[in-house]
């Protein structure tokens, strides 16, 4: 008997239907992915699930039983839990305080917290961290850390149904590898896990089911074993995709920026070139000081040492303006918290670094134009340019972030992490629109944590250890072997 079983369910935001007559069902023991572009309506599925929204349509049955959800308490008592993407621990509370918020021990308002200490203790070593201090402010733990600690506060409400959204897109290799084994471990004891993720590596060794969803319609379930790449991807985008990586035939012009010794307390004597129509990865492991050379280089922190120079004249990037000026632009890794203003529309994230206006007058005829070129160019699947950024998918939000930048047509484009949380349909357009701008002359720094993406989009590779520049790779000739030993400090 399914664990859980969805069937038919229907939701509209006012008049777009989001989800029409989708089926879903999660066996005991099960790591069930569940996937689908950016906008497909696998976020809100699952927030139906969990109470967030009310499916106007459709029955949802746990244990065979027909329930209704209609708060994320009712979600709590059938043993459902959701892990976010953006975790929702509160930093400055302790790791009990967090485990016991909204539901502390205490008698007539005294709080039992000896009680809760233990109790969390135990939760922690379920979850294989034992050694973390249950006093310690979550803000000192890592992201991984604070992860597991979801997953302990989850399991600390008797949840059989977990559900894990993108649970590896801030982890090291490290912490993914534990979370890997706690999903075995959780999956032996008969937990249901609904794993919604992008990288298709990870749904492969993972999980033993998969359904996918596009554009709000169920499209099926398949299991793993006997499952290729190219069937799930048709499955998701509904065509193949003809090359996961497409390719480009560009030659790499004169050199367009100079790096020569930057540094500061956490880089350290960092030197390159990057050429006009070029692509130059930056790889390394966490921690490696790939986005704080970026910072450097946009001038959002100062470098205590070595210049940059564009054209062979020395440039002064102490700040973010002055970068922009140069001709710099910076897609962040954070969209959310970097790179939109997500209560802002489209037409006013895109127009941000530089307003079109004539002395002193915004020209809004000049400024819709402008967004209306982008969102047709970068085929950002909107329905108005005034609709709030927050109300687009992870990948057309992404797209925003790159139109922004392409507005000010810069010479120098520093990608961090461009398709974190991006779908595959997703990646495959960015990855065009990168070769569109390399093949216009932009000199491209992009930092990625995906081994395939570095090797198949750079021309050459930076590998970085420990705020240090340790190799400078042809991509043609690198392999993840050679790109991972110059990130652990090896040659």
């Amino acid at each position: 008997m399914p664990l859980v079983s969805m069937h038919g369910i229907q939701k509209a935001f006012g008049p777009v239907k989001v989800l029409e007559g989708v089926d879903f069902e999660l066996r005991p023991g099960e790591v069930h992915a569940l996937m689908g572009e950016n906008g497909a309506g696998k976020s809100t599925l699952m927030k139906v699930l969990t109470g967030v929204h009310k499916a106007d349509a459709g029955d949802i049955k746990v244990d065979g039983q027909t329930v209704s959800i209609h708060s994320t308490t009712d979600a709590e008592k059938h043993g459902i839990a959701i892990i976010h993407q953006e975790l929702n621990l509160i930093p400055h509370l302790s790791v009990t305080e967090n485990l016991f918020l909204g539901r502390e021990l205490s008698t007539l308002g005294v709080l039992h917290r000896r009680a809760m200490r233990k109790r969390a203790r135990e939760w922690l070593a379920q979850v294989g961290m034992q050694s973390i201090d249950p006093d310690m402010p979550v803000a000192r733990l890592s992201v991984g850390q604070q992860q597991m600690v979801e997953i302990a506060k989850a399991l600390g409400q008797n949840a059989r149904v977990l559900i894990m959204d993108e649970p590896t897109a801030a982890l090291s290799e490290r912490e993914t590898d534990t979370l890997f084994a706690l999903i075995r471990e959780l999956r032996q004891k008969g937990t249901g896990i609904v794993y919604v993720s992008h990288r298709m590596e990870e749904i492969f060794v993972l999980c033993d089911r998969i359904s996918v969803l596009r554009d709000g319609h169920f499209v099926g379930t398949r299991p793993i074993p006997g499952l290729s790449l190219d069937e799930v991807v048709q499955m998701m985008v509904g065509r193949s995709l003809e090359a996961r990586f497409p390719t480009r035939d560009v030659t790499p012009g004169k050199v367009l920026l100079k790096v020569e010794h930057l540094g500061d307390k956490q880089v350290h004597d960092i030197s390159f070139e990057l050429r006009a129509g070029e692509v130059l990865g930056v790889a390394g492991l966490m921690g490696a000081g790939r986005t704080e050379l970026a910072r450097l280089l946009f001038g959002l922190d100062k470098a205590s040492e070595g210049r940059v120079l564009l054209d062979d004249e020395p440039i002064h990037t102490r700040t973010p303006v002055q970068a922009i000026k140069a001709g710099l632009g910076f897609v962040t890794e954070d969209r959310k918290a970097q790179g939109l203003v997500l209560d802002l529309s489209l037409r006013e994230n895109i127009s941000l670094p530089r307003v079109p206006a004539h002395a002193g007058v915004i020209d809004r005829a000049t400024e819709k134009r402008q967004t209306k070129g982008l969102i047709e160019q970068l085929k950002i699947r909107t329905r108005d340019m005034e609709l709030p950024a927050r109300a687009l998918s992870g990948g057309n939000q992404q797209k925003v972030v790159l139109a922004k930048w392409l507005a000010l047509k810069p010479r120098v484009l520093i990608l961090d992490e461009p398709t974190r949380g991006v779908d595959v349909g997703g990646k495959a357009e960015i990855y065009q629109i990168i070769n569109q701008l390399v093949a216009s002359g932009v000199a491209i720094l992009m930092i990625s944590s995906e081994l395939p993406e570095v090797l198949a989009m750079s021309d050459r590779i930076l590998v970085m250890h420990e705020g240090r520049a340790s190799a400078l790779l042809d991509a043609a000739t690198a392999t993840q072997e050679t790109v991972m030993l110059a990130a652990t400090g090896g040659h």
